[in-house]
C-alpha cells in the first residue's frame, strides 16, 4: 500500500535523485582501461558526501559475469581492462529517502547487450501508471532483452524503496508474470533490468565486501562492538568492509554474522565467461504516469 508523499518527502526524493544522476554520470566517465577500481569507487562515494547527501549502500561496481554486490576492497589493486563490462550501481539518500540508479560502461564490444538492459528499463518505465501490475512491467523487460538474443536475469528484481530501507515491496520482476502487485499513486520503487549472455540466473561467489546490520543486541567481543559503533548511524543500510575498523575484522564480522546481528551480501554472478549488463532508475508513481527522479 502506498503512502501519500508530503512536499518535504517528495523534495528529499527529488534532490537525492538529482545528486545520484549527476554523480553516476561522473563516475561512469572515470571508467577507462588501466584506471584503479578503488580510485573510482572512493571518488564516487566522496562526490556523494561532498554534495551533502549520504550513501544508501556502498557503491556497487561489478564486472563482466558479476551482476551485483561487488565493491572495492581494502587496498584493492584491480584495474579496469579492455573488454570489461562494468556495472555502476549507486544509492543516494537524503534524510533516509533513497534514490537508486545504475548504468553499464562497456570497455569492449558489448553494445547490444548494454542496449538490451537500457531499452528494457525504458519500456518498463513507459508502462508505469496506477492499475498496471508488476508482472506487466516484467513482460516488457523480458521482451526487450530476449528480442536482442539475451536472457533477463530472473532471480534479481527491481524493488520498492522506503525510508532507510533499500528493498521493500513491490518486487519488479525481470520476466513476464501473471498478476503481481498493482501500482498505486505515491509508490516509490526502482526498476532494475539485467541482461545476460549466460544462463539468466545468478549465484553467490565467495567474495564478500558488503554487509548489513539486521538486528540490535549486546555483543561481548570488543572488535565487534567497534564495528557496530561505526555502522549504527546507518540505521540498517548496508556498509562496506573498507568502512569499518581493521582490527580482527574477519573474526569480528564472522561473530556478528553468527549472532544474527549482521548479514553478508556475497557477489552475485552468472556463469563464468558470461557478461551481464544493468540499468536502473528510481521513480514515483503519479496519477497518470510516473516521475523518474534519477533521470
Amino acid at each position: 500500500m502506498s503512502v501519500p508523499l508530503t512536499a518535504d518527502v517528495f523534495d528529499c526524493y527529488s534532490e537525492a535523485g538529482k545528486i545520484a544522476s549527476r554523480v553516476l554520470k561522473s563516475g561512469a566517465g572515470m571508467i577507462r582501461s588501466g584506471v584503479s577500481i578503488l580510485e573510482v569507487v572512493e571518488s564516487v562515494e566522496r562526490m556523494v558526501s561532498d554534495a551533502g547527501a549520504g550513501l544508501a549502500f556502498p557503491l556497487n561496481l561489478s564486472l563482466n559475469d558479476d551482476a551485483a554486490h561487488d565493491t572495492a576492497s581494502i587496498g584493492d589493486e584491480r584495474l579496469f581492462a579492455d573488454g570489461d563490462v562494468a556495472k555502476l550501481d549507486l544509492g543516494v539518500h537524503l534524510d533516509g529517502y533513497i534514490a537508486d540508479t545504475a548504468v553499464t560502461v562497456d570497455l569492449g564490444d558489448h553494445s547490444l547487450l548494454v542496449e538490451a538492459s537500457q531499452r528494457a528499463l525504458e519500456a518498463a518505465i513507459a508502462l508505469v501508471r496506477p492499475g498496471v501490475t508488476t508482472g506487466e512491467l516484467g513482460g516488457a523487460i523480458q521482451q526487450e532483452i530476449e528480442s536482442r538474443g539475451f536472457r533477463p536475469v530472473v532471480n534479481l528484481t527491481g524493488h520498492g524503496l522506503a525510508r532507510y530501507a533499500i528493498h521493500t515491496p513491490p518486487n519488479i520482476p525481470n520476466l513476464s508474470l501473471q498478476g503481481g502487485a498493482v501500482l498505486e499513486e505515491g509508490m516509490v520503487f526502482a526498476i532494475e533490468p539485467f541482461a545476460s549472455t549466460g544462463s539468466g540466473m545468478v549465484s553467490e561467489k565467495p567474495r564478500v565486501e558488503i554487509f548489513q546490520q539486521i538486528s540490535i543486541k549486546p555483543v561481548r567481543l570488543p572488535s565487534a562492538r567497534k564495528i557496530l559503533g561505526v555502522v549504527r548511524e546507518r540505521r540498517g543500510m548496508p556498509f562496506a568492509r573498507r568502512w569499518i575498523p581493521a582490527e580482527r575484522q574477519d573474526f569480528a564480522l564472522s561473530t556478528l554474522i553468527q549472532q544474527d546481528l549482521v548479514r553478508a551480501y556475497p557477489v552475485l554472478a552468472d556463469v563464468p565467461g558470461s557478461v551481464v549488463s544493468q540499468h536502473e532508475h528510481t521513480l514515483i508513481v503519479t496519477g497518470d504516469g510516473c516521475i523518474v527522479i534519477t533521470a
